[in-house]
């Protein structure tokens, strides 16, 4: 954890999911066990009793991806002589089939997200039109834009706030919740692999929605004036600093509540773009993966194109060929881009996305 697997070896972001796992689960669970008497049956007890206590089947199958890599890292440089982790059955994932937003709840959400601060709502329609991660999105600097040629490079990603006592710990509060506290970690990091690294053509009602909102992050930096931080991001607070990954968590949980939306991860996000992508042109498996792979930064789940080709979910549009974002103006940014028909350039974005 402090050597191996650790920055710069592993991203940030890598490097905390492991530390959680081991802290939170695996010393406490099998921490006793000498590392050569460890054996398949004691990281079976663990995953049972993880899941009998309320966690979910993915938590376990991180812990043992987690114990597997750690383990077989050993054996690798000859500090055990065997394999347990490989040998321990994982714990079995629900096959969860994840519903992508319709076009009508795209929409719906995209209007009560025109009623918020411009950030916000331009963060969601990046998601809804290009399939960004929430890390992606609110990683974005205005660097990464261009919008002449109508494109976005894809390179780094937000990183979650690591908080450090400022005090040097006389407040008594958790460091997150100390009032001197400081953040140790940077504020971005890179993608999450080297298909993350992408540049995507941009649809020209989004290429007006950035515009816009350009202006008005520069009307708010005027207002702001000494306060600006100049950090250069798309999406930033009003006084220019990057936006929380948790405060955007709870943004998004409040905007279904406005829109009188069902529940939904903020990341199925995702895969609501990938189902309009793959729809829009209704091509072989084989073609819309590679088209859909560039534009979505990874492989495409089978459940999206599953709901996006004829043999999908029964209730999904079969077809949504000449659909695109338009909108008009707002008091904060510009308003909800709405799904209109005949726009035949952002059709054109899609089906041949800008390379890098």
């Amino acid at each position: 954890m402090e050597n191996i697997a650790a920055p710069p070896h592993v991203g940030e972001n890598t490097h905390l999911g492991y530390k959680v796992d081991v802290d939170k689960h695996l010393i406490p669970g099998v921490g006793a066990h000498r590392l050569e008497r460890l054996e398949p049956e004691h990281l079976e007890r663990l995953y049972a009793r993880m899941q009998s206590e309320g966690l979910a089947a993915g938590t376990a199958h991180h812990v043992h991806r987690t114990i597997r890599a750690a383990l077989n890292e050993a054996v690798r440089r000859r500090r055990l002589g065997r394999y347990p982790a490989q040998l321990a059955n994982a714990p079995v994932l629900d096959d969860e089939d994840v519903e992508p937003y319709d076009v009508p709840e795209i929409q719906r959400l995209l209007e009560a997200a025109a009623r918020r601060r411009n950030g916000a709502r331009l963060a969601l329609a990046l998601a809804l039109a290009l399939g960004l991660r929430q890390g992606e999105a609110l990683g974005l600097q205005w660097d990464s834009v261009d919008l002449d040629k109508a494109t976005i490079r894809i390179r780094r990603s937000r990183l979650r706030p690591k908080y450090a006592h400022g005090c040097g710990g006389t407040c008594g509060r958790a460091p997150g919740y100390c009032p001197q506290r400081k953040n140790t970690r940077a504020d971005a990091g890179g993608v999450k692999s080297k298909a993350g690294r992408r540049t995507i053509g941009l649809p020209p009602q989004l290429v007006a929605l950035l515009r816009a909102h350009l202006a008005e992050q520069q009307r708010e930096r005027a207002i702001a004036r000494q306060l600006w931080h100049e950090g250069g991001w798309l999406f930033a607070s009003p006084t220019g600093q990057p936006l929380n990954p948790n405060t955007d968590y709870h943004e998004w949980k409040r905007l279904l509540k406005d829109a009188g939306l069902r529940e939904a991860r903020l990341h199925a996000v995702r895969h609501t773009a990938a189902t309009v992508l793959l729809a829009l042109r209704q091509p072989t498996p084989v073609v819309a993966d590679g088209v859909v792979q560039r534009i979505h930064g990874g492989p495409v789940p089978a459940c999206d194109r599953r709901h996006a080709q004829p043999g999908g979910r029964p209730g999904r549009p079969p077809d949504l060929a000449g659909r695109s974002w338009t909108g008009p103006s707002h008091r904060h940014a510009p308003g909800p881009p709405r799904l209109a028909r005949g726009c035949a350039r952002s059709r054109r974005a899609v089906r041949h996305p800008a390379r890098s």
